[in-house]
């Protein structure tokens, strides 16, 4: 058994406590910039026009959808870059891997920019952007994506187990390609949980450049 199966926990899924900065998914009416609640439609379009999608709260299923038809919209309309602009502290692995096939499968770049948190799978998202930015106040959190709850008989709920801890290393492999961190030190920052600035973001690899005062970049 793989030494690292008990970690594992299949238990039925909870619905997750959002951070006070979180809302729900993205598009609730329709419109196609992935922004969510709060943000008015009109104001989603415009930004869908300026080949901005956004991807706030907990990263779902839903949201993957939303974001991925999004990004796959802009793309068909041209190859110019695509801002992805990241506010998102966790988030279901399977909806992690949709959105980044469809980054891996398009021919315009995605440049993500971090602007409050990135945590869990939705670092993966990150890792996949071909630039990768933040905010000076943007925080990170290494942390394994959780398993989602799985009912079944024993053989589902182990198969299920090994799907996941494949799936979870795509992850690793792809920070560790990305950071130029050793396997075991992703490894070890995900279990522990670790939390980054910016600026140790940067230093970490995780990112490329900082968004600085009056919306420069620091190199």
């Amino acid at each position: 058994m793989d030494p690292r199966y008990d970690r594992v926990r299949w238990q039925p899924s909870q619905p997750a406590t959002p951070e006070p900065w979180q809302t729900p998914g993205p598009w609730p009416n329709g419109s196609p910039g992935g922004a969510g609640p709060g943000i008015p439609g009109w104001l989603e379009e415009r930004l869908f026009d300026q080949r901005i999608v956004m991807i706030r709260g907990s990263l779902t299923g839903h949201t993957a959808s939303s974001t991925a038809a999004a990004l796959l919209t802009l793309d068909a309309s041209g190859p110019e870059p695509i801002q992805l602009h990241v506010a998102s502290g966790a988030g279901d692995l399977n909806a992690a891997h949709a959105v980044i096939d469809v980054i891996d499968a398009m021919t315009a770049p995605v440049h993500a920019v971090v602007t409050s948190e990135a945590g869990g799978a939705v670092l993966a998202v990150l890792a996949a952007a071909q630039q990768r930015s933040a905010y000076r106040h943007a925080r990170f959190r290494l942390a394994e994506p959780r398993a989602a709850g799985v009912m079944g008989t024993a053989d589902e709920v182990a198969a299920a187990a090994g799907q996941h801890l494949r799936e979870l290393e795509e992850v690793v492999l792809r920070l560790v390609e990305v950071t130029g961190q050793t396997r075991s030190r992703i490894e070890d920052d995900l279990s522990a949980g670790r939390i980054l600035s910016a600026e140790e973001a940067k230093a970490y690899g995780l990112i490329d450049t900082i968004v600085g005062k009056g919306g420069a970049v620091e190199e």
